[in-house]
């Protein structure tokens, strides 16, 4: 019987031979993740179900990303909570402002291939950039896994995503996956995977590849998986040996109920418009269109390959006189790196505004929120009606080299074929 790299997760957990689709199978999990948003909600549901130990604290993580700094007094009541459910139960693996959960879950070890790693996000799916089965659950249901390391999962469907070839200059992972939405639809993997894989995706970086599964849940998919490779190997060296990646990929025609393929040198430059993630369309169709300020950072685009990308657009340029270029980078480590390179010290010098690690303003908290009427041209990934401010903020999304083009005409501006920041000098 073949199988999907999904179904292969499942079996190296369950010791299975087999996997039939529609199961329901119970499994233990090898790490989760909370973040500040629901530290209160999580931990009472814990209490209010009658645990009193959580069933390893060496394999739970806690982050403070999407609420620092607090902007609200409520906000502050998160951080209290968390810290002292912390200290109650002995988990040390905390992370104060040390970046975006996503980022810091595959940087920092605590997500490696084959494993399932769950989170109170719904972009968990990014650990499926490592071949790791990572998924968003409630607090109800995180409370529960925290007592028990336990959890049910179901044997969904897989969609295949196969794209081959050669991108063209100024194409990036980010118009991939705007394209495999606008196919799909906001709802065309609704509690099934997606599995991306094909010549362009071997060839990607490690960091694009987390684009791609990042954004797999805005067509409602569970998980976004890529098959580990030497990349991947070479990402998490730190944590895991080639031994680790043995059987974690999918069986020559396994089993998929759908499959999407794709020549890569047929795409183009894409912008999601509001208020909808499928929303997509070509940048050229609506260059011109004015803008009020651009943001580049988040889990989805906010690493060093994407900062590096922006500088080299926006180097010797001004920003826009009438924009606002907020610059969030995605962890320390990345903006420590950045600033080594010179990536920060050339977007600064364009004008931009750099802050601290965090979500940023794509959690809509702090860091730039917008009012009715403005405009804003974002990496990150929902475009909803009050996700930055106002609830009729114009977001349009895009990728970094879009994003940074559009910060220097003040207005969607499709990204110069020649200017790749991953190819420029910046020294």
């Amino acid at each position: 019987m073949k199988h999907t790299l999904f179904e292969k997760i499942l079996m190296r957990h369950t010791g299975r031979s087999a996997i039939t689709p529609g199961e329901i199978i119970e499994t233990a999990v090898d790490r989760v993740m909370i973040h500040d948003f629901f530290t209160p909600f999580c931990f009472a549901k814990f209490e209010e179900m009658g645990f009193t130990r959580v069933w390893d604290p060496e394999k739970i993580v806690l982050v403070y990303d999407h609420l620092v700094p607090t902007s609200f007094v409520s906000d502050s009541r998160h951080h209290k909570i968390g810290d002292e459910f912390a200290r109650k139960h002995g988990i040390t693996r905390v992370h104060r402002a040390d970046g975006v959960c996503h980022q810091l879950m595959p940087e920092l070890g605590y997500v490696t291939p084959g494993q399932i790693v769950l989170g109170t996000d719904s972009h968990s799916v990014t650990y499926g950039a490592v071949g790791a089965l990572g998924t968003g659950i409630g607090y109800t249901e995180m409370a529960a896994v925290l007592g028990t390391g336990k959890i049910w999962l179901k044997a969904v469907p897989t969609i295949r995503v196969e794209i081959n070839g050669t991108l063209a200059p100024g194409v990036y992972s980010k118009d991939i996956i705007l394209q495999v939405l606008k196919d799909l639809g906001a709802d065309g993997a609704s509690y099934k995977v997606l599995e991306f894989g094909g010549g362009t995706i071997r060839n990607m970086s490690q960091e694009g590849r987390f684009t791609l599964s990042n954004m797999s849940v805005e067509s409602g998919a569970k998980a976004g998986l890529i098959e580990p490779d030497s990349k991947t190997l070479e990402y998490c060296k730190k944590y895991i040996s080639p031994a680790g990646l043995k059987g974690l990929a999918a069986d020559d025609n396994a089993p998929y109920e759908k499959r999407l393929e794709y020549r890569a040198e047929e795409l183009q430059p894409l912008v999601a418009c509001p208020y909808n993630v499928d929303n997509v369309k070509p940048v050229k169709a609506i260059a011109g269109k004015k803008i009020d300020q651009v943001f580049l950072g988040s889990c989805t685009n906010g690493r060093l390959e994407d900062l590096g990308i922006a500088a080299g657009i926006v180097k010797g340029g001004k920003i826009h006189p009438n924009v606002r270029f907020l610059v969030v980078p995605a962890s320390r480590d990345i903006y420590r790196e950045a600033i080594r390179l010179g990536y920060i010290e050339t977007l600064v010098q364009a004008g931009a505004i750099v802050n601290h690690p965090s979500c940023g303003l794509c959690a809509g908290r702090s860091n730039g929120v917008l009012t009715n009427g403005e405009c804003i041209v974002s990496t990150n990934n929902r475009n909803f009606y009050g996700r930055m401010g106002d609830d009729r903020v114009e977001i349009y999304l895009a990728s970094p080299a879009t994003a940074a083009a559009s910060a220097l005409e003040g207005k969607i501006t499709p990204p110069r074929a020649e200017a790749d920041g991953t190819s420029i000098d910046l020294q």
